[in-house]
């Protein structure tokens, strides 16, 4: 029987009040409260296309700024999936998936090999989606790298609307991390590094 890979975080600082629960081996499910609307339509998007189940329950100060609740979901997700993939015996390590979204085309690679690296090519000229500001998702992801221990390239081909590029970024980033968090029957037992770790 398949070992489940699910994995439960609890966060509180005097800036935000996070609970996320992550199933790598889902069907798409979410149940997502950041109390921001557009990062709950971006994080849908994620659990969606890459086929995970997530659940969130957030609350914060965000009369001040989005800014900590952004960063600090991201900083959450990452540990989830460190934790969700465990030894990483078997499972792809890399994913990669270029996205297109009307006149954007968005590329997500990365890496779970355990090195945090963000290299974030997609700026943009129009900074905001009503009022959340599109330069947050760069925060969001440099976030998730560190703490899930993952080599993240992000790169828009070309784009003009926000909310599309936007849109492009997160379904291409949960697809590459279906990839690269799923099981290769034929190493299932095997870590897909030469070096006999991946830290």
């Amino acid at each position: 029987m398949a070992k489940k890979r699910i994995a439960e975080i609890q966060r509180e600082t005097k800036e935000t009040q996070i609970s996320l629960k992550i199933n790598l081996d889902g069907e798409g499910n979410s149940r997502i409260e950041t109390g921001i609307p557009f990062l709950n339509h971006m994080l849908e998007l994620f659990t969606r296309h890459g086929l995970f189940d997530l659940e969130i329950k957030a609350q914060g100060d965000l009369d001040v700024d989005y800014h900590h609740m952004v960063e600090d979901i991201g900083i959450v997700l990452g540990q989830a999936i460190k934790k969700a993939v465990g030894d990483k015996l078997g499972i792809n390590r890399y994913g990669f998936f270029l996205l297109p979204m009307d006149e954007t085309l968005a590329c997500v690679i990365l890496d779970l090999g355990g090195r945090s690296v963000l290299v974030y090519r997609a700026e943009i000229q129009e900074h905001f989606v009503r009022d959340f500001n599109i330069g947050l998702i760069k925060e969001f992801f440099q976030a998730f790298a560190n703490n899930a221990g993952a080599n993240l390239h992000i790169k828009l081909e070309y784009g003009q609307e926000p909310h599309h590029i936007a849109e492009a970024i997160f379904k291409g980033f949960g697809r590459a991390l279906d990839i690269s968090t799923s099981i290769d029957s034929r190493q299932a037992n095997k870590l897909p590094s030469t070096k006999g770790r991946l830290d």
